[in-house]
């Protein structure tokens, strides 16, 4: 394994004036979103009060009023953010709970703001709490996602990443390099790697080896790495692994360890202490339930709004088919929860019979069929396919209750004969018109990362998840990526 020089005069405080340099996009990122916040909060509260209160004696609200609860909600707000995390470095950029931390503190907000307005019996709180403060969140909410939106075309050009030293065995070390490299929006990029294992090569994916699990914290202050993430080893033991975050405690990186056991986190991973030893408790997959029931009838509820709103497109789809001549739908028995089939509904994209015409080739991954360039296809339908408007039918299937919004992808009968245990069990929720499968790629993943983004659903499955990726939906569908 080669080795890296060490920065001269590399102490504690030399470490961490360099520590500060190359990571000054992070400072600017955090004051940014800090106030981004700040101006949203302030913005909706200025106009609201000005609004309410510019009639004088005959507005909304009397003017002493306004004027004087505007600027304690402000302050309040911006208190509830602090105390919430919402400005903590470790959720800025990525992932949901960014947006969790953000609806959380305005909810703390508005309960504080009720309850004062009960105690000092001021009936004017009201609109603040129903009607002010959620436009706030919402405006927030829409400042934060576009500075994220400007970080990840960043991360996607290779700049504002974190530089990470992984620590472990070769398998689990490539594995990580592969995952970052898959998705750059979390900002991890692997610099350097020391393994387990002696006599390895000189590179593992391209990323230099620089010595064993020993070397650890002399490499981490040598490059200056803001991340050391540990993944599994058999070297590893508890001692090892504390004795390492209080070195590198020195070097101003974090430390990150990956538990190395399954793809489970969010609502389902809970920290126990036992006699101070802390045990990953896992709870079982909110799959019943008030949980069930909340999202199968709010899946309804939507699918009725959408098919309502969207019926002028429908209309208009269902024209252009119809044109072509055969039927405008394409029924197709496919397998829902727990292998209970159903006929889902399409538009018709191919010539009439040709689902009954056996090509040769397969694009797609296992057992799913797929041809990027299908001649069965009709015209109008490669269009269709390209802008996903052949899957809108779908939504009388979720209004029927046979499928849901967000879910594994529906498959056909005779692909879940070849599933084996694990596959089986995306089962176990009713599949849905998209899901993590479709906004990361779709046809154009493999089978086997078909089948871990749809476990990690159903192993992970909160609401949460649930408006992120319907979130994810509309750009996925904008970009067309492995629509075909």
């Amino acid at each position: 394994m080669g080795t890296v020089e060490v920065v001269p005069g590399a102490g504690a405080a030399s470490a961490a004036r360099w520590w500060h340099a190359r990571v000054r996009w992070d400072v600017r990122y955090r004051r940014g979103v800090i106030t981004s916040d700040v101006v949203s909060v302030l913005a909706v509260v200025g106009a609201s009060t000005w609004l309410h209160v510019r009639g004088g004696p005959g507005g909304a609200w009397p003017r002493e009023v306004g004027w004087a609860m505007g600027p304690a909600v402000v302050v309040l707000v911006v208190v509830a953010l602090g105390l919430c995390r919402a400005w903590d470095r470790s959720v800025l950029g990525s992932g949901s709970e960014e947006f969790t931390r953000v609806a959380r503190a305005y909810a703390s907000g508005a309960v504080a703001l009720a309850f004062a307005g009960v105690a000092l019996g001021a009936d004017p709180v009201r609109p603040w709490v129903f009607a002010v403060l959620p436009v706030a969140a919402f405006v927030t909410v829409l400042g934060r996602y576009t500075l994220r939106r400007g970080l990840h075309r960043r991360r996607r050009r290779g700049t504002c990443m974190y530089d990470v030293l992984a620590v472990g065995s070769v398998a689990a070390v490539e594995d990580l390099v592969l995952r970052t490299r898959r998705v750059p929006f979390h900002g991890w990029t692997v610099a350097a790697a020391c393994v387990a294992e002696n006599g390895a090569g000189p590179d593992v994916e391209g990323v230099a080896l620089v010595g064993g699990l020993e070397d650890a914290v002399d490499r981490a202050r040598a490059l200056g790495a803001r991340i050391v993430a540990v993944v599994p080893a058999p070297d590893w033991t508890p001692q090892r692994l504390r004795r390492l975050a209080w070195e590198l405690e020195e070097t101003g990186a974090e430390l990150v360890v990956d538990p190395g056991l399954m793809e489970i986190g969010g609502p389902r991973l809970h920290v126990t202490p036992v006699d101070g030893l802390p045990m990953l408790r896992l709870s079982a997959p909110r799959l019943s339930g008030v949980a069930r029931m909340l999202k199968y009838g709010t899946d309804r509820l939507f699918a009725a709004v959408l098919l309502l709103v969207l019926s002028p497109v429908l209309l208009v789809v269902a024209t252009l088919v119809a044109a072509g001549g055969g039927p405008v739908f394409y029924r197709q028995t496919r397998s829902g929860q727990n292998g209970r089939t159903f006929r889902m509904i399409k538009f018709r994209t191919m010539h009439e019979g040709a689902d009954q015409v056996i090509l040769e080739g397969n694009d797609g991954a296992g057992p799913l069929f797929k041809l990027r360039d299908d001649p069965r296809v009709t015209p109008v339908g490669a269009v269709l396919r390209r802008w996903s408007l052949d899957e809108l039918p779908q939504l009388v299937n979720i209004l029927a209750g046979s499928m849901s919004l967000v879910g594994p992808r529906p498959p056909l009968p005779r692909e879940v004969e070849s599933y084996g245990d694990e596959a089986r069990r995306r089962l176990l929720v009713r599949p849905g018109l998209t899901g993590l499968w479709q906004v990361n790629g779709r046809s154009d993943l493999s089978w086997d990362d078909s089948v871990r983004l749809d476990l990690r659903y159903v192993e992970n499955w909160s609401p949460m998840l649930d408006l992120v990726i319907l979130w994810k939906t509309v750009w996925a569908v904008l970009r067309g990526t492995g629509a075909y």
